[in-house]
């Protein structure tokens, strides 16, 4: 029987061999709901990097680079946008190439980069998602990025999302799942309402983007789901 995990904060990643998995990345406030967002309005590529000067470095290597870098949820100074999925339209990103740098996301992308494979999750996209793993026949990691290696709430709700579609199934859940299915059974018949608790949220409101809370917390949106091919998260084919 395959394994559903839950990693609930990426400071746990080393207490699993993610060779063995399948890994989902989940920032939903608001990294993977954008790189999501992104994919499906037809951006060639995102390249995820840990650092601002890796994502500044690519302002040599050409004109079709759009980058991407925020840090605490503000966008880093001199860059083209931060995470917000607003700027991931079709009208911004179509046919170009995003290099992207968050506070959570990437640097959980990044510790996760020995999985059998790597794709990105969000509410925006859960039952495409959710499909795909079902056919993989394969154990599942879902990672929470959290906020600055600690637990949240957004992205632990959305791995409990992914569970409840998947428990049916031949999985064998953790623990951490468990909880997760537990807690997201508690906020779906109103997700933004049981998120407006949320420290990120309270952090998004001070910044005046509300807006971008709820567009994430939409619900089977699009279908594209972005896999790691090499250094990019391309649209899985």
């Amino acid at each position: 029987m395959n394994e559903l995990n839950v990693c609930l904060s990426p400071a746990l990643i080393p207490l699993y061999n993610v060779e063995d998995y399948i890994v989902v990345i989940v920032d939903i406030f608001r990294a993977t709901s954008s790189i999501c967002y992104g994919i499906e309005n037809g951006a060639e590529a995102i390249i995820p990097v840990s650092l601002v000067e890796e994502c500044a470095a690519y302002r040599e290597k050409g004109l079709n680079y759009l980058l991407a870098a925020e840090r605490d949820g503000k966008v880093v100074e001199g860059f083209d946008f931060g995470n917000s999925p607003f700027s991931y339209t079709k009208e911004k990103v179509a046919g170009k190439t995003v290099v992207l740098t968050t506070t959570n996301g990437t640097h959980a992308l990044h510790l996760s980069r020995a999985a059998k494979k790597i794709v990105i999750g969000s509410f925006l996209n859960l039952t495409s998602l959710c499909n795909w793993l079902k056919a993989q026949n394969d154990n599942v990691l879902l990672v929470c990025a959290g906020w600055k290696n600690n637990f949240n709430l957004e992205d632990t709700l959305f791995a409990g999302a992914v569970v409840e579609q998947l428990k049916a199934g031949e999985f064998k859940l953790d623990d951490a799942a468990i909880a997760a299915n537990d807690l997201y059974q508690v906020g779906e018949h109103d997700l933004n309402e049981y998120l407006k608790k949320t420290s990120h949220s309270e952090r998004l409101k001070k910044l005046g983007i509300e807006k971008d809370i709820e567009f994430c917390l939409q619900v089977d949106l699009i279908t594209a789901i972005p896999v790691l091919k090499e250094d990019k998260l391309v649209k899985l084919i």
